[in-house]
């Protein structure tokens, strides 16, 4: 049972009332005698906050339970969903994909974009299609809007570093979304929100320390330790495709990982890797290519092909395991996703014979939406921290 911490009375009322918005929030429409239960408050401390967070327009009667007989104590209540709205973008190289969600985090609109490399538009059709999403979901305005976006992040700016490799519609759509009066835009990488996906409700739920490999169109890694995403000085924590690995065709540099680890993962690697065991690559995109090949080679066998994938996987997460020490890793992204438990199973063997360190692979559960989904995540906490009070409950 969650107890309140003893405070000075204005402290005290700002800690019992983000309590119970947490519990709202975690488990739905409760009661007062469930309020009182689970806080372990009295029963005046309990009356006072609520009417005290319905004054406030956050929470607000929902009906009765069904299990307590009609009256005073079977009135449920419940956060008030529509209190605020936010929005999750993911930006990738090939377009923009977005969620508009209420104070809860449950989606209620959703967009996709295409784009090309010099699709000067995009910024203006990427904020138009975010409005009418906001506008479907009956959203008079966005109160926080998180996008994931390829590149570091500085964790001290909350700017984007962008070398260069990155379309300049990038940067325009940062700025449109940034001229929107009465909305925060926050800037992540994609992979590190995919992380924070993963450790709320996806495979590493019931762990503090993990890390994530996201196997997709590239590579890259998020860390979270102690519970908390770990994001480096610079932002820079997790850019594994850099990482010199052994049987990689020469030396990333300052400007390319393309000598790195990412030249064994990459999709590219993957389909060309698949020529040369024999196996049908997919005609199409190279990342739709590599996510069907690894999906075929795991539902037909091919042994040496997938044997080969792990130990090039093992490669990087081996220097993952013996700098940090996560305990478990998470392959997450298309290929991660595409590769399940099969693959898993087979860097976990590998992984075990470079090293003295035990760790658990597991594969990623969070899914395909693991960046939109992690972005929605860091929305609704931001926004809830403010709507809600900064005192963590």
């Amino acid at each position: 049972m969650t107890t309140a911490r003893t405070a000075t009375p204005s402290t005290a009322r700002a800690i019992n009332d983000r309590l119970a918005l947490d519990l709202l929030l975690e488990r739905g429409p409760l009661t007062a005698s469930e309020l009182r239960t689970l806080t372990g408050l009295s029963r005046p401390t309990v009356a006072d906050l609520l009417e005290r967070l319905q004054r406030g327009g956050l929470v607000a009667p929902a009906g009765e339970s069904a299990q307590l007989r009609r009256g005073p104590n079977a009135r449920l209540y419940a956060l008030v969903a529509d209190r605020a709205h936010l929005a999750g973008i993911d930006v990738r190289s090939t377009g923009v994909s977005l969620v508009v969600a209420d104070l809860t985090g449950r989606t209620l609109a959703t967009a996709e974009l295409a784009a090309e490399a010099d699709d000067a538009d995009l910024p203006e059709r990427a904020v138009k299609a975010l409005l009418a999403a906001a506008e479907d979901a009956g959203a008079r305005e966005l109160h926080t809007v998180a996008v994931g976006i390829p590149g570091l992040v500085d964790p001290a700016t909350g700017e984007l570093n962008n070398s260069g490799k990155l379309p300049r519609w990038h940067a325009g759509l940062l700025e449109a979304l940034r001229s929107r009066p009465g909305t925060d835009v926050i800037l992540e990488n994609e992979v590190n929100l995919a992380g924070i996906a993963e450790h709320r409700i996806g495979a590493a739920s019931d762990r503090d320390d993990f890390a994530l490999l996201w196997l997709g169109l590239g590579v890259g890694a998020s860390v979270v330790l102690g519970g908390r995403l770990r994001r480096g000085a610079s932002g820079g924590a997790g850019e594994i495709g850099f990482l010199p690995v052994p049987g990689a065709v020469g030396l990333p540099s300052a400007t390319g990982c393309e000598g790195g680890f990412h030249s064994l993962v990459s999709s590219a690697a993957i389909c060309a890797l698949g020529r040369r065991r024999g196996l049908t690559v997919p005609e199409g995109g190279v990342l739709a290519a590599a996510t069907a090949l690894v999906t075929a080679a795991v539902a037909g066998g091919a042994e040496e092909f997938l044997e080969e994938l792990a130990g090039r996987i093992a490669l990087g997460v081996s220097a993952v395991t013996v700098v940090l020490d996560p305990g478990c890793v998470v392959l997450g992204g298309e290929l991660g996703r595409a590769g399940g438990p099969v693959l898993a199973a087979r860097v976990e063997r590998q992984l075990a014979a470079l090293g003295p360190i035990r760790t658990e692979v597991r594969a990623g559960t969070a899914g395909g939406g693991a960046v939109l989904a992690g972005a929605v995540l860091t929305a609704g906490d931001a926004v809830r921290r403010e709507l809600f009070g900064g005192v963590e409950a």
